[in-house]
């Protein structure tokens, strides 16, 4: 009897472990497992099709902190998540302060807005790059008859990562409103009740009621835009290749490069590696920001 009843406790002990047994799965043979091997092919310098290989301990990672391409993909993608991120939290944040109310007309834009994100990237990329095209994208037409003379947006040092930061900023800005909105619409009407009362404007409801109610929403739209934003790679690929002169090779697109052109897998493995612990670190920087932001 007392070993039926323990049989019972333990079943029931063992259903949440059930539940998240083919997430813990997923995780440990898409993520865990291919970063183990990462690792351990960093060590080495190995070719894309794993022959030849030869053992460099950390030599790999000593080459990459010499590696002008490293720190100019570096520094690439630190501009890039500069005026990434903002631009799209602040596109973000006015939008989802209009379309808050379930009205008709902003379930409508809702969609509109949402839709690019179900767009492939690449689709993206080759769209943007056609209709910026210096010689048959229609901007550049248009441009031309207000008088601008030829202006060649996807061939410009000094212009063309601002343009592709343009284009993800078009695709990826309508999941951070649609997250916003939600959050924004789970604030109590209590609180704008009260504000009504004491003749507080709508400009002032926003910014002291509806900002710091959804602010753990925005902290976690930050962290992921940032994270995100180190990962940019596929409009980057599809568009500028990480031209003109490498302005825009992000740091992503650099390991790409580094992996399967110039076939140094093992090099580019400790590249990820270095991405991976640059990740991680802003990452707990942002999230020990936040629990002080919190506590205080």
């Amino acid at each position: 009897m007392e070993m039926s009843i323990g049989k019972k406790h333990l079943r029931k002990r063992m259903v949440p472990y059930l539940f998240i047994a083919p997430v813990m799965l997923l995780l440990l043979v898409f993520n865990i497992v291919p970063l183990l091997g990462a690792f351990g092919t960093s060590l080495f310098d190995i070719t894309t099709t794993l022959n030849n290989s030869t053992f460099l301990g950390l030599g790999n990672f000593q080459e990459v902190f010499t590696d002008w391409r490293f720190w100019n993909s570096l520094k690439v993608t630190f501009k890039w998540t500069i005026v990434e991120v903002p631009i799209q939290l602040f596109i973000a944040i006015s939008l989802a302060g209009l379309l808050t109310k379930n009205t008709k007309s902003n379930k409508i834009f809702r969609a509109i807005y949402f839709m690019p994100i179900i767009c492939s990237a690449t689709a993206t990329g080759i769209m943007w790059k056609l209709i910026l095209h210096s010689n048959v994208g229609y901007v550049t037409y248009m441009f031309r008859l207000l008088g601008f003379g030829k202006i060649n947006f996807m061939n410009n040092s000094d212009i063309t990562i601002y343009v592709i930061v343009f284009m993800s900023v078009w695709k990826t800005f309508g999941i951070s409103t649609t997250i916003l909105i939600g959050a924004m619409q789970n604030v109590p009407n209590s609180l704008y009740e009260a504000a009504d009362i004491d003749n507080c404007g709508k400009f002032k409801q926003f910014f002291y009621i509806t900002l710091p109610s959804v602010k753990p929403t925005l902290w976690f739209l930050v962290m992921t835009r940032v994270i995100g934003s180190f990962q940019v790679f596929d409009i980057v690929y599809t568009t500028t290749g990480g031209g003109p002169n490498y302005t825009t090779e992000t740091l992503v697109s650099y390991i790409y490069t580094r992996g399967f052109e110039i076939n140094r897998m093992g090099y580019a493995s400790a590249l990820s590696i270095v991405l991976l612990a640059i990740v991680l670190l802003i990452t707990l920087v942002m999230y020990t920001a936040m629990l002080r932001r919190e506590t205080d």
